[in-house]
């Protein structure tokens, strides 16, 4: 079969796959709605942009006080129109789907950046978090919650202002005269990674009230999720997701060794630099409204890679939906939870005996 064939094939197998789970996903709740009832309040849920006006906000700055921030007014309108109970609509459209498609594109976020790092560092055991972006976007959010004052500009900003900070000093630690060695920048993340770790706890520690808010972040949730989220990460995800898949064959290449690859006619180092900035900012996007979620980065690649193989024309878009399938399901036991489970405490328990029994059934490698 030939790639294009066979990745149109299991994509369009995985989105449809995807589509099923967050219907699913939907009839569940406190208020059952059948799966036909769902599917016609989701297509009446879809609306696309009639107006974009630009405007002038205000932000406010410690210090310096308040100033005009620019910013969009966006108006919405469905197209579709179904015969389906205002109640039965309202449940659908405005409590349960934004949640639920916040979740599949932070799982597809995750899956993909996880794919590109394991292929990046040839490596399975790597994941999204391994050049600190996560750990970055903890310090963010945590000192965001903790410690408003300094960080005025809410905890979505901190977090993915911190995501990206995090990952640009990794990528200066690791380059010395244009180049960025691969385990250079594998120690330099550890090592990012573990004193941002002891920022977060410090922060933590001195969090007083706001703890509870904090270490409900840090285990990474969905709840409170609403169609602003899905607008502030889901571009991002996507426009990323593209440019990725565009380096597919310059990632399939890069398997066989950097010097093989630049024989081959890749910019090797050019193309590491895409790849670390476009996965890092796909990352932050997701991480930013979730906080941070492990195991999907690490699971949903590793075993996609054994159902459809190494290519990345294939891998990327079959890890971004089976991803987002993945994240949907754990947050809908999350939240089925009479307390409201944070969905990184699900995505744990789940994740971590699965990679344990590919580790015992299957050879791992280097990629």
């Amino acid at each position: 079969m030939r790639a294009h064939t066979k990745a149109g094939a299991w994509s369009a197998g995985t989105f449809a796959l995807l589509v099923a789970v967050m219907l699913a996903s939907a009839t569940i709740g406190p208020v059952s709605i059948s799966y036909p009832r769902v599917a016609l309040a989701a297509l009446e849920a879809l609306a696309v942009p009639t107006s974009v006006v630009p405007f002038l906000g205000t932000l406010t700055l410690p210090v310096v006080g308040t100033l005009p921030w620019p910013a969009l007014a966006i108006d919405y309108a469905s197209p579709l129109q179904f015969a389906v109970p205002g109640t039965q609509q309202y449940i659908v459209g405005q409590l349960r789907m934004p949640r639920i498609v916040l979740g599949a594109t932070v799982g597809a976020a995750l899956a993909v950046s996880g794919a590109v790092m394991q292929g990046f560092f040839r490596n399975p055991m790597a994941d999204p978090s391994i050049i600190g972006v996560s750990s970055g976007a903890a310090v963010g959010a945590v000192t965001a919650i903790a410690f408003p004052a300094l960080l005025p500009f809410g905890v979505q900003t901190a977090a993915f202002g911190g995501a990206l900070v995090s990952a640009f000093a990794v990528y200066l630690l690791a380059t010395q005269n244009g180049r960025t060695p691969v385990a250079t920048l594998l120690l330099a993340g550890v090592a990012v990674q573990t004193f941002l770790g002891a920022v977060t706890s410090f922060v933590v520690v001195k969090s007083g009230k706001s703890i509870r808010e904090a270490m409900y972040w840090l285990m990474g949730t969905l709840n409170g999720s609403g169609w602003g989220d899905v607008e502030v990460a889901l571009p991002a995800v996507v426009l990323g997701s593209v440019v990725l898949l565009a380096y597919a064959r310059d990632m399939n290449v890069l398997l066989a060794g950097e010097e093989d690859a630049h024989a081959l006619g890749v910019e090797v180092e050019r193309t590491k630099r895409v790849l670390l900035a476009v996965s890092s900012v796909v990352t932050a996007a997701a991480v930013s409204v979730a906080g941070v979620i492990g195991f999907v980065g690490l699971v949903v690649p590793h075993a996609m890679r054994l159902v459809v193989g190494p290519d990345h024309r294939v891998l990327l878009p079959t890890s971004a939906f089976a991803g987002g399938a993945f994240l949907v399901v754990a947050d809908t036991i999350a939240r089925s939870n009479a307390e409201g489970l944070p969905v990184g405490i699900v995505t744990a328990f789940v994740g971590a005996p699965f990679f344990l029994y590919l580790l015992r059934d299957r050879e791992v490698r280097a990629l």
